[in-house]
């Protein structure tokens, strides 16, 4: 029989929640032995309850270093790297390995190398290996377009659009999309960086990278979407990967309430030149809880440091 691995939840908003509930179900190979999060009204609960299952005597507490012997953190909490590295070179000082969603740890090395590099460094010295998961940035927008190329020859171009109802998406991604905003309200908060779509020139990054293209600039502009009332219902953001003159990876991202075609569409450039399309897309939130959980074992048998999607076989889905 195969040793569970055990696993700790750290943070416990709409994603990790979800998170949780995976986990659970992947009993008995995953076992989660512990919870964290900061939120006083979480503290001292059973984890298993607050995710709506059946109690598991799991009980959240609001400090990681209560925590010995964990194999994984799977960690949910921000999109800034900035924000997480305090939090995950704790983690690391234990040599548990992370799997985290912040999205600019998906591919860290091109837009934040300082901190990617004391990241990689601590996970190294101990014995740890990171890496930063999700389904856009880390599939939907890079990982599986790159994939497609596979078959390609003279690769010329990779398009891809993604189009999201965030209708049908947690509170918190409404709000980070503008949604309810007015449009001056909307503008000064993307002037001032404070909206829009974390991870979109990441995904730029990594395609690049798996591919080999050394991008002379890389591209991203974020407009809202409004209504007939003239409310922002989100955004349209379109980044772009620029190669001498040519522009040869276009990344468009729509998400907003009631968007009537979802959709997740690829185009690869090249010898073939084909398309392809998911209908309705894939929904972000069930997705990134899936993709989080099934990297656990794979993350668990690498080569400690910070690894990218680039660096790691690919995730997939297992039996307990």
């Amino acid at each position: 029989m195969t040793t569970p691995l055990r696993v700790v939840q750290y943070g416990l908003g709409p994603i990790g929640l979800g998170v949780t509930r995976f986990l659970l179900d992947r009993a008995p190979r995953l076992q989660i032995v512990g919870a964290v999060d900061v939120d006083p009204q979480k503290v001292g609960r059973d984890v298993g309850e607050l995710a709506g299952t059946s109690r598991v005597d799991v009980v959240v507490r609001d400090r990681f270093a209560d925590f010995q012997d964990v194999d994984c953190v799977i960690h949910t909490t921000q999109s800034r790297l900035a924000d997480v590295e305090p939090q995950l070179m704790e983690i690391l000082t234990t040599g548990a390995n992370i799997v985290s969603t912040c999205e600019e740890l998906s591919y860290p090395w091109h837009h934040n190398p300082q901190p990617a590099r004391r990241i990689d460094a601590a996970a190294k010295a101990h014995n740890a290996t990171v890496t930063g998961v999700g389904i856009n940035p880390g599939f939907a927008m890079d990982l599986l377009p790159l994939v497609m190329t596979a078959p390609v020859h003279n690769l010329r171009g990779i398009e891809v659009e993604r189009r999201v109802d965030a209708r049908v998406r947690r509170l918190p991604l409404q709000r980070k999309v503008g949604a309810g905003l007015t449009t001056a309200e909307f503008e000064a908060r993307v002037a001032a960086g404070a909206l829009g779509h974390v991870g979109l020139p990441e995904s730029i990054a990594m395609i690049a990278a798996g591919i080999g293209w050394k991008l002379d600039r890389i591209t991203n502009r974020v407009d809202p979407v409004v209504t007939a009332a003239g409310d922002v219902a989100g955004l349209h953001q379109v980044g772009t990967g620029i190669l001498g003159e040519a522009e040869v990876i276009r990344l468009s991202l729509t998400m907003a309430i009631n968007v009537d075609d979802p959709v997740d569409r690829m185009r690869i450039e090249g010898d073939p030149t084909f398309h392809v399309e998911i209908p309705g897309g894939l929904h972000g939130d069930v997705a990134t809880h899936a993709i989080a959980v099934n990297t656990v074992p794979i993350i668990c048998g690498a080569a400690p440091g910070l690894k990218t999607a680039l660096d790691l076989p690919p995730a997939h889905s297992f039996v307990p």
